[in-house]
């Protein structure tokens, strides 16, 4: 079992809002301007704000597609976490950088939902920390199953949701809200 976080601090993980990722996703446009809404709240509430920024083969390091959106550009000084794969704990400093500000509580909101989001809300909640998915804020494209088959992008958003607010570990809480009714910890 993994060591619950003692504690009531929160820091909000904005992960791979970058050009490449989101460019097809569902209501990108919208998702991207709830995520700024929700980091320009994280900053104000004093919460730091964390980027985890993907590369693969696919999304090469340092290529436009691989930049950010826009529209979201980490402050100075905030945290950047570059990643390989779909969880932002695997082979990173992400958790060491967690419990250095005295994190226990994940705000998480990004891409690719069916993936990367999924894979680190699962992170988070296997080591230990309290979790809140903003259910406005994360994203995915419609997956293409083959022979006619595909699972809408709103349907993967919306299980996740579901999944994050049914879900039950020990020791930890877990929940998907609005950006809007997201509640910061900083204690």
């Amino acid at each position: 079992m993994a060591t619950v976080r003692e504690g009531n601090r929160s820091a909000l993980l904005v992960v791979d809002v970058q050009v490449g990722v989101v460019q097809e996703c569902h209501q990108s446009a919208a998702v991207v301007e709830r995520v700024a809404r929700v980091a320009e709240r994280a900053r104000e509430a004093g919460v730091p704000v964390i980027w985890v920024q993907h590369a693969n083969n696919e999304l090469v390091g340092g290529s436009p597609e691989w930049q950010w959106v826009p529209q979201l550009v980490p402050a100075p000084g905030e945290t950047l976490i570059h990643k390989h794969h779909n969880s932002a704990f695997e082979g990173t400093s992400l958790d060491t950088e967690l419990e250095r500000i005295g994190a226990t509580h994940v705000v998480l909101a990004g891409a690719a939902s069916n993936w990367c989001i999924r894979a680190t809300a699962y992170g988070a909640l296997e080591r230990g920390y309290d979790l809140t998915l903003v259910e406005d804020a994360h994203t995915t494209h419609t997956m293409d199953l083959g022979n006619g088959v595909s699972i809408e992008a709103a349907q993967v958003i919306q299980e996740l949701n579901i999944a994050m607010t049914w879900l039950s570990y020990p020791g930890r809480s877990n929940t998907a809200c609005k950006a809007d009714a997201v509640e910061f910890r900083n204690s």
